[in-house]
């Protein structure tokens, strides 16, 4: 039989569960929308839009400027480049143990909150079981001595790490200390258009800022509410889906009291900052193209807020791409692709069934808009619309 402490427990949970507000589907993505300048264009610059967004993934250079381009007012293409230049914003590993813009002062708060999730995958690698024996801290260090000299890229560190360890893979050792390493990548990597192999700088260096292995209590409870300023109202689950911290759930329980409880339609309790954007559900939302691997389609464990479970398989390939992606009334409704070269340039959208006339409308417009932008220089100019299937 469970003790009255337990029973009472139970009873305090039910309680607290049905006192929650339940929100909807379109009630959590308009909250989304609102805190992604999403359902209204934004004057502010670039690296405050990039701390609000707590950065912009980065695989690939072109993304994140689109990125920045569907959330800010008045953005042109060098607005982001000058930002990277003067290292206010940098590219980096970061999230999820995947390349990231982030503003240089974010990647100091950050960097230290992460580092241990990065070092377990780097640990956890391939890489790191081709090097079993060898002193990884000894490695690590060698590797921040030979990035002291000078940026280097990862065939150039990779070299200078054998000229310690002569039997090993070189490419192993770069991987290791570029994975466990707070290093960022010195432009012109991530670049608009620019597709060399990166050159890598340690943080003191290139930022003037050393990265310690671990952070305080204060400041993962910082970048967990910071979170829900950017994602929320999201579950416990949801925020390790963001970041990979674990006891996160522990953490936001820590944090309850200064924080709004909600539930989802399943029944799944959701954190938020109480003065947060929560509009009306029925508040219209935009057309807008959101680029390929946009935080919006991979910060929540739970997505249907953003795109219905059935259009997994064609947002998400097998070999891990996101694809750029419509936006209707707030949730995606189809893909899209731009392609250039020196002369022309071409934007094909592929919605997912027929669109009403106004919602046509207005993608062409968000379409020209984008083609002005990312394709200023071409001539020929070329919009599209062909028959897609989720």
């Amino acid at each position: 039989m469970p003790s009255a402490k337990r029973v009472a427990t139970a009873s305090s949970g039910k309680s607290r569960q049905a006192a929650a507000e339940v929100l909807s589907a379109r009630a959590l993505n308009r909250a989304l929308l609102a805190r992604q300048s999403l359902l209204e264009r934004s004057g502010e610059s670039v690296p405050a839009m990039v701390e609000r967004l707590l950065g912009l993934q980065a695989q690939a250079p072109n993304p994140p400027y689109l990125g920045l381009w569907t959330r800010l007012r008045d953005f042109a293409l060098d607005d982001l480049t000058a930002a990277m230049q003067a290292r206010e914003v940098v590219r980096a590993t970061m999230m999820r143990g995947t390349l990231h813009l982030v503003s240089a002062q974010d990647y100091r708060r950050l960097r230290p909150v992460l580092q241990p999730v990065l070092q377990r995958l780097s640990l956890q690698s391939g890489h790191a079981r081709a090097l079993q024996g060898l002193d990884l801290a000894a490695l690590r260090r060698a590797g921040f001595e030979a990035l002291r000299t000078q940026p280097l890229s990862a065939t150039a560190l990779g070299e200078a790490l054998r000229a310690h360890w002569p039997d090993h893979d070189a490419n192993a050792l770069a991987s290791l200390v570029r994975g466990a390493e707070p290093l960022v990548h010195v432009p012109p990597a991530g670049l608009w258009d620019s597709h060399k192999p990166a050159c890598f700088a340690t943080a003191i260096d290139w930022l003037g800022a050393s990265i310690d292995d671990s952070a305080d209590e204060a400041a993962i409870d910082a970048m967990l509410l910071r979170y829900l300023g950017a994602f929320g109202p999201a579950s416990a689950r949801d925020a390790t889906t963001w970041c990979g911290l674990t006891a996160t759930r522990e953490r936001l329980e820590r944090l309850r009291p200064a924080l709004r409880v909600f539930r989802d339609e399943a029944g799944t309790e959701l954190f938020d900052l109480p003065d947060a954007l929560r509009p009306d559900p029925a508040t219209p939302a935009p057309a807008r193209l959101l680029p390929e691997f946009d935080n919006v389609l991979l910060s929540h464990a739970e997505r249907s807020r953003i795109f219905d479970e059935s259009l997994r398989g064609a947002i998400f390939t097998r070999n891990g791409l996101v694809a750029a992606t419509i936006l209707v009334d707030g949730f995606v409704a189809g893909t899209w692709k731009l392609q250039r070269d020196a002369r022309s340039a071409s934007l094909t959208l592929a919605p997912f069934k027929r669109l009403k006339a106004a919602d046509r409308e207005a993608l062409e417009l968000e379409a020209e808009l984008c083609l002005s932008v990312a394709a200023p220089s071409q001539a020929q100019r070329e919009l599209r619309f062909v028959a897609a299937t989720a």
